[in-house]
């Protein structure tokens, strides 16, 4: 079997040389990684398909650049990091939609209602703010890694720093979440 990494550089490889489906390829290959990790840094749906869009549009005008010095998905995640960092200042505060669109069209959420769901999503709420709150880089690894099970190895890659290091941000993060969690500001 061959390394997804080996396949990610052929794939750069004839994007080059002027396959265009290479870059479908790729995007398939990684489109539910990066949907899932900006949304887990946005949770605005909106957002995150713009910000989606915008890593996937970098990545078109820089894979003629790759020279698989590092795996694809690492030098993707960086991508993500970037867009993420330099659309920070327009985050929007996070929401609860009341609105649910389901096959029939939007419902209202039966906020009323005593049952094991209202907790559950009680709970994701203050999660979800919690985490809204947390430095860029802190929630960034808490979401790539516990989220979208990114590998230390891949994030000290992406980050640039030491895998110790990433280590250390993700404890930190954790404990900073705990804290934020625990003084009920939320």
């Amino acid at each position: 079997m061959v390394a997804p990494e080996v396949d990610d550089l052929g794939l750069a490889r004839r994007y080059r040389d002027g396959d265009e489906s290479a870059f479908t390829e790729i995007v398939g290959r990684y489109r539910d990684l990066v949907y899932g990790l900006v949304y887990r840094m946005t949770r605005d749906p909106n957002e995150t398909d713009d910000v989606a869009q915008e890593v996937f549009l970098r990545l078109h005008r820089g894979l003629p650049y790759f020279r698989g010095e590092a795996k694809l998905s690492t030098w993707l995640f960086r991508i993500v990091l970037n867009v993420l960092h330099e659309r920070s200042a327009k985050r929007r505060p996070q929401t609860v939609p009341l609105e649910q669109s389901g096959p029939e069209g939007p419902t209202m959420l039966d906020v009323g209602a005593a049952d094991l769901r209202f907790d559950g999503l009680v709970l994701r709420d203050r999660l979800d703010k919690a985490m809204a709150r947390l430095p860029d880089r802190a929630r960034f690894v808490l979401a790539a890694h516990y989220l979208q099970g990114v590998q230390y190895e891949d994030l000290a890659d992406t980050l640039g720093v030491p895998m110790g290091t990433v280590k250390t941000l993700i404890y930190r993060a954790k404990r900073q979440l705990r804290d934020l969690m625990l003084s009920g500001g939320l």
